[in-house]
């Protein structure tokens, strides 16, 4: 795929992974469908889903290393700042050929455009938290967010599927 191809194709996630509703047990629900996704792929992952500026779940799965929780924090951030999946702000900085710093001045140390976070939006309402998993290839880490989230919405996944290219 191309840039502009999975810039379309996040875009399409980020409007039809809404929620009607959601608090502090779907977030448990959701980090919990996300431990039992990355355990079935032998993934070791840190896994976050945030809500209203608390965290309301978090798993450090064995294998996953404590900047594995860095990550984390970072693509939340971003998340949270941009509303939009960390995947997605950093795919359109790399096709604009720009970077955080330059453009918005944020810092790296605080700020990850890397694949991992996905805004968590519900009807009527906006952006409510991020959930966030890290330990695999950016790609992958957004592909499995997708993923559990077209499942746990009743979804249908197909159309939304990004190549792993």
């Amino acid at each position: 795929m191309t840039i502009e191809q999975d810039l379309a194709k996040i875009a399409q996630h980020e409007a039809v992974l809404v929620f009607k509703q959601f608090d502090e047990c779907t977030a448990w629900e959701l980090g919990s469908r996300l431990k039992a996704a990355a355990e079935k792929r032998g993934a070791a992952l840190a896994i976050d889903v945030t809500l209203g500026g608390s965290t309301v779940f978090f798993c450090a799965m064995p294998g996953a290393t404590p900047n594995s929780a860095n990550w984390v924090r970072r693509k939340r951030a971003t998340t949270l700042f941009f509303h939009r999946s960390s995947y997605g702000v950093g795919q359109q900085l790399t096709r604009d050929k720009a970077d955080l710093t330059a453009k918005f001045g944020l810092a790296v140390a605080d700020f990850a455009v890397a694949g991992g976070s996905f805004p968590l939006r519900v009807t009527g309402t906006g952006v409510v938290g991020a959930v966030t998993v890290s330990g695999q290839p950016q790609r992958e880490d957004h592909k499995l967010i997708v993923e559990v989230l077209a499942e746990f919405l009743g979804v249908p996944l197909a159309g939304l599927e990004l190549d792993l290219a």
